[in-house]
């Protein structure tokens, strides 16, 4: 009976430390750790942006640059008054051109990264009613085109531009935009070597493309194809 009794206060005692064991949490350096597996938080990417092409779209088409290439530069100055007219005449800030003219920026522009530099945009292709609200502001044919002639910034066939490092710093072309004034003209060679070869570069790399240059604007840039286009009243819609 002794015995029987012996045996049966060891299996009470032995289950007693069981229950102790699992209810007593770890210890580890005096705090309570806790055991609980927890989730892995799962880090959203974003998603990298998928470029359209322009293959099969008619030349004639107007598109949004920055659909079809993530390697430009913008400061669409012309949707903020930080350019000559002193106002704002765009609603935003946005570059579009005729598909002939996106496709021969791209070809220029994979050139310019070889170099270490990429294509900024000043602006691009301009309604001919925004060609109007410039007139109205400056009616000078020396700094604005007569809107009832059009320029080929109303075709879609105009760009004006600069040039910056692949860590967006610009080039010293020696005048801002929109400067007016002979320290502008391309032929203007009274100035510093470094500034002569950024404009070299930038000239001769554009008319390789298919682009001339305006004599009396360094920025200023008209694709050779675009002269017979018609003037255009595109309007793009702001996001």
């Amino acid at each position: 009976m002794r015995i029987i009794f012996l045996v049966m206060y060891f299996l009470l005692f032995s289950c007693k430390e069981k229950v102790k064991e699992k209810q007593v949490p770890e210890i580890s350096m005096g705090k309570v750790v806790d055991t609980v597996e927890k989730p892995i938080p799962i880090i959203k990417t974003e998603e990298k942006k998928k470029l359209k092409f322009l293959a099969g779209i008619p030349d004639s088409t107007f598109v949004r640059l920055a659909d079809y290439s993530e390697d430009f530069a913008y400061d669409l100055r012309y949707a903020t008054e930080n350019n000559f007219l002193k106002a704002k005449v765009y609603d935003c800030a946005e570059c579009y051109t005729r598909v002939k003219t996106a496709k021969a920026l791209i070809k220029a522009n994979t050139e310019f990264k070889k170099r270490g530099v990429k294509i900024k945009f000043f602006d691009c292709y301009r309604p001919n009613y925004v060609q109007y609200k410039m007139w109205k502001i400056v009616p000078n044919p020396q700094y604005v085109a007569n809107p009832v002639k059009g320029s080929i910034h109303n075709k879609g066939g105009a760009v004006d531009i600069t040039l910056v490092t692949l860590e967006g710093e610009e080039l010293d072309m020696g005048t801002d935009f929109d400067f007016f004034g002979k320290k502008a003209y391309h032929d203007n060679y009274n100035l510093p070597k470094n500034i002569l070869d950024n404009r070299k570069l930038l000239k001769e790399t554009m008319e390789k493309y298919g682009f001339w240059s305006i004599r009396t604007e360094w920025w200023h840039y008209n694709l050779s194809s675009a002269s017979n286009d018609k003037i255009a009243n595109f309007k793009w819609d702001c996001p």
